[in-house]
């Protein structure tokens, strides 16, 4: 059932949070350039059964999903954090200072595949406008974009052979034992000490007895899971589906080579790619590549998306370009990328990137170098947001988690200028007592 009205009520001995705190907060300020109505009745329009309990209030879902990416929190912080703050609770919707956990953390998952990648890109829609009504930027400052491309890392531990092969072992021996299997061998104490043996080999160079022990451990783990897939007849059909998948993705673990492409590097996130971008600090990095679009002045993020299959730079342009289209009402009338994106033309958008010498002015030329501005957003993304490291499961845990972090990114941007105009306002009030008494 779809979330009902909030009725606020009256209560005679408990004073309204609005009562008690400091309405010039920028959290508060915030609060009141969101539309909220509109935001509750996009994100209700995915329920179509009357039936059951009524579902938790949208606002509520989406004030925590904004203060989770704001301030780079997990779900189990984000709803603890909100119990001890009376601002948040403001910023939620709530009348009356609450004392318990409005949800439990794992709710915010089920909403996040409820709302899927088009429902939190209403999130961010919204705080795009709620950037216009702050007056962070103009109405035509969407025609102005910067497109540049990252890596958004997967939570997973870095692939190597060895600890894929015991990794699949693991599984395999623990999911015979859940559909009661009996295997010949399960080499429980002998694979672990081939794993440990393989990284010690590998840190003193011994490369000979290093593929001698790996040899050893790659056939162990084919005889479990030969062992197992003999028997997958006798598994009841509700197991036997994901037992033949996790015998599929062993089997792959198992036949590919150190130059093979599309190769398997988590087992448990088929979804991981190796991108090479051409840092000397981390030359590989294992996750999903994401277009980033930002407003050429301001730095505000009018679109986030992950494009998965490492494509070519430039084949990503006219998607992040219309998604920017959407988001923010505005065609954009000009591109700024960096030399990556060469060759490529879209049509209605003029796409300049360095190195140009024909035809470019010095305003062109000044415009074009402030290319760069989107690499601190990337880095702020990633150091004050939660673009580092995604947790959230499957391709579609990429695309949501993509969308949060630029409406987080954002939100962070308009409470820095609220921040700001309070200080100035604070300052002239102080400049005045202080002119007015040394009148008197």
């Amino acid at each position: 059932m779809g979330p009902k009205a909030v009725v606020s009520e009256g209560d005679l001995f408990r004073h309204p949070l609005r009562e008690q705190i400091n309405l010039k907060h920028p959290l508060v300020r915030l609060t009141d350039l969101i539309n909220w109505d509109g935001l509750n009745a996009s994100m209700s329009a995915s329920f179509v059964s009357r039936k059951g309990r009524p579902a938790t209030s949208p606002r509520l879902i989406a004030g925590l999903l904004y203060l989770q990416h704001a301030f780079d929190l997990s779900d189990e912080e984000v709803v603890w954090q909100w119990v001890e703050n009376p601002y948040w609770q403001v910023f939620t919707g709530e009348t009356f200072l609450q004392t318990e956990p409005p949800i439990d953390p794992s709710s915010l998952t089920r909403w996040r595949k409820r709302l899927g990648e088009a429902g939190v890109e209403e999130l961010l829609a919204e705080t795009i406008e709620a950037a216009k009504r702050a007056g962070v930027i103009k109405a035509s400052s969407a025609k102005r974009v910067i497109v540049d491309t990252t890596v958004m890392q997967k939570a997973v531990a870095h692939p190597t052979d060895s600890r894929l092969l015991e990794r699949c072992r693991e599984h395999l021996v623990k999911a015979a034992a859940r559909h009661g299997l009996k295997l010949r061998q399960n080499y429980n104490r002998e694979a672990p000490h081939l794993a440990r043996q393989i990284g010690r080999y590998a840190h003193a160079k011994q490369y000979k007895r290093m593929k001698k022990a790996l040899r050893t451990l790659r056939s162990r783990v084919g005889r479990v899971m030969r062992d197992v897939e003999r028997q997958l007849d006798s598994v009841a059909d509700t197991g036997r589906i994901a037992l033949q998948e996790l015998i599929s993705r062993t089997r792959r673990i198992l036949s590919q080579k150190q130059k093979d492409k599309n190769k398997l590097y988590a087992l448990h996130a088929p979804e991981v790619e190796c991108l090479a971008k051409g840092k000397a600090r981390t030359p590989y990095e294992f996750g999903v590549k994401v277009s980033i679009t930002t407003t050429h002045k301001e730095g505000l993020v009018v679109g986030a998306r992950s494009m998965p299959g490492n494509p070519y730079d430039g084949h990503t342009l006219a998607e992040a370009l219309e998604q920017a289209a959407i988001l923010s009402d505005v065609k954009p009338d000009v591109a700024i990328v960096d030399r990556g994106y060469k060759g490529i033309a879209v049509e209605g958008v003029k796409i300049y990137h360095p190195g140009l010498r024909r035809g470019i002015t010095r305003g062109l030329r000044a415009m074009i170098q402030r290319r760069s501005a989107i690499e601190p957003a990337i880095g702020h993304m990633k150091a004050d947001g939660k673009l580092d490291r995604n947790w959230l499961k499957g391709a579609l845990g990429d695309a949501i988690h993509a969308v949060l972090c630029g409406a987080g990114h954002n939100l962070r941007i308009i409470l820095r200028k609220l921040r700001l105009f309070y200080a100035l306002v604070l300052i002239a009030w102080l400049s005045r007592s202080i002119t007015v008494d040394f009148q008197a």
